[in-house]
């Protein structure tokens, strides 16, 4: 046997270190040639090493299979190189029948919004430029105006997530003192962010009053001393409290507050500019309604019921606000410039054409439409999997309007020879992945989140999927 053929071949469980090919030799094979065309003579050779070097740990088991032919390490090179190209952030269909999903980036942009973050970052921009007077202008110039025109408060600053903009707010505003919360509203949310933490981070003693389930003004009243800032109310963004419960509203905690020279914040979470009672849906509190109940500034999200970029918004009274623009956090915590773009787009949206927000639109869908879409997709599926329209129950998540359900369609569906998790895997592989939930054995792709234009992807993704591997 030549060299050649020891190389390219198993020749015993004793041997098998020496059969496995030099780099070099690889390299220079046929199909070696394409590859680095395409990726370059470096990133070919560090792959096929790293190979090589998988294989070898392999071998070191008796059990291990045999060694694979040049032409086959060759073809994995292939795929390991493209697969290091893709991007690891890529498009997902969301079928999980949850509007704001965490996991998967929460609110979908609108196309202006898009466009606009585009057109930013395509190249220079007067982010703190003022065109008008030739000057250094203010980054909030474009955002500021808007929140102030659709919340009717006196003035708002932006950062980068919630999370930042109660901690700045905490930070410039209670430092060395103390936060009054109700216990009933010290809440955890998603990743292990809990209200006492963010506390005790910006510098104030929190002070708890009432119980679990009955916090009363009295409770609030009792606890004042003078060391005391601000009077922090949290919405319970993911849970409710039902039954034998009471609490202070924001007016009585702003009466209160303005008795003693006192600070009310609220954090509002996910909170929504719009009513979506018309939509159907429970009445959650909206930013405007706190401030007119007298809250001195009022924390939410950008990227929830807002329906923007991942964003924090602070809007109140001058008196709380404009010591935060002076405070060194803020420089930490601001948007870039695309974000800062989406987020205006996403705003003019709101006071002049709300309907072209995906959230608004979605949660605002009947079961008719829904119903029609999944048989839609029922459709695209005949012949290749069992594919079952089914009444199916949505969430807004996000936090938002917990506790209550959307009502949705979906699809059940099985793949013959396919367990539901094989084929819920497979299709997170897909081009673009498609993302669903397991329920009684089948995987379910809900239409609550799901376009008109994805439809025939999904279907295309699930045929993919019930291929052979």
């Amino acid at each position: 046997m030549n060299s050649e053929a020891k190389q390219d071949g198993n020749i015993g469980a004793g041997n098998r270190f020496r059969a496995l090919p030099q780099v070099q030799r690889l390299l220079e094979r046929p199909g070696a040639a394409p590859l680095i065309r395409e990726f370059s003579h470096a990133a070919v050779a560090a792959t096929l090493r790293a190979i090589l070097d998988h294989i070898r740990a392999t071998l070191r088991d008796a059990a291990a299979p045999e060694i694979p032919a040049p032409e086959a390490m060759l073809a994995r090179a292939g795929e390991m190189l493209r697969e290091a190209r893709r991007p690891v952030l890529r498009r997902v269909v969301n079928a999980t029948g949850i509007l704001l999903h965490t996991n998967l980036g929460r609110a979908p942009l609108a196309p202006e919004a898009v466009a606009a973050a585009a057109e930013a970052g395509r190249g220079y921009s007067n982010l703190e430029f003022d065109l008008a007077a030739g000057a250094r202008g203010s980054r909030m110039q474009g955002v500021e105006p808007l929140l102030r025109q659709l919340t009717g408060a006196e003035a708002a600053l932006v950062l980068n997530n919630n999370a930042a903009a109660v901690l700045l707010a905490l930070s410039g505003l209670a430092a060395g003192g103390e936060v009054i919360v109700s216990r009933g509203e010290l809440v955890e949310i998603g990743g292990g962010f809990r209200i006492p933490d963010v506390i005790r981070q910006g510098g104030a003693r929190l002070v708890e009053v009432g119980s679990t389930n009955k916090t009363r003004l009295a409770d609030y009243r009792a606890a004042i001393t003078p060391e005391t800032r601000v009077l922090l109310k949290v919405h319970r963004s993911n849970f409710r409290i039902l039954g034998f419960s009471a609490e202070a509203s924001v007016a009585e905690l702003a009466t209160l507050a303005r008795a003693h020279g006192l600070l009310v914040m609220e954090d509002l979470g996910s909170g929504t500019l719009a009513d979506l009672r018309p939509l159907g849906h429970r009445h959650e509190p909206t930013v405007p309604e706190c401030l007119v109940a007298g809250a001195d500034l009022v924390a939410f999200s950008g990227d929830k019921l807002l329906g923007g970029p991942q964003a924090g918004v602070l809007v109140g009274r001058h008196a709380a606000i404009d010591p935060l623009r002076r405070h060194p956090l803020l420089r930490a915590m601001r948007l870039d410039k695309m974000t800062l773009a989406a987020l205006e787009a996403t705003l003019r949206l709101h006071r002049d054409a709300p309907q072209r927000l995906p959230v608004l639109r979605m949660l605002g869908q009947g079961e008719a439409e829904l119903r029609a879409r999944a048989e839609r997709l029922a459709g695209l599926l005949a012949g290749a999997a069992e594919a079952i329209v089914v009444a199916s129950e949505g969430h807004a998540g996000g936090g938002a309007l917990p506790g209550e359900g959307v009502a949705s369609q979906a699809v059940s569906l099985a793949v013959p020879g396919l367990a539901a998790e094989e084929l819920a895997r497979r299709l997170r592989l897909q081009q673009p992945a498609v993302i669903g939930r397991i329920a009684a054995g089948r995987l379910l792709l809900d239409m609550l989140a799901v376009s008109e234009d994805e439809v025939p992807e999904i279907a295309g993704a699930v045929r993919a999927a019930g291929e052979p591997a």
